[in-house]
């Protein structure tokens, strides 16, 4: 028995993936542009990718019934708003 027959692989697996994927990326982004800048950068993207990813994975974790992922999410949604508020405002 192969080990990913363990695991259900259909269309919400796959939006689980895309959006852990999206929710990675962010941290790609982030140290792209402290490499480009030379210090420790966090551009609006990646609040942008955060609160995208985070969405996502509300999404999976409701059509999952995960009450971990469900929570995480709430606040997740919470925290990266309010961030990118923050930033939106001292970018003006």
């Amino acid at each position: 028995m192969s080990f990913l027959e363990n695991f259900q692989f259909d269309f919400w697996t796959l939006w689980g993936l895309l959006a852990q994927g999206l929710f990675f990326s962010r941290f790609v982004i982030q140290w792209y542009f402290s490499e480009k800048e030379g210090k420790t950068v966090i551009p609006i993207a990646f609040w942008y990718f955060s609160l995208t990813g985070a969405a996502m994975i509300l999404v999976y974790a409701t059509i999952r019934k995960d009450i971990v992922f469900l929570i995480t999410g709430i606040l997740q949604i919470f925290l990266y708003s309010r961030s990118l508020t923050i930033a939106k405002k001292n970018e003006k």
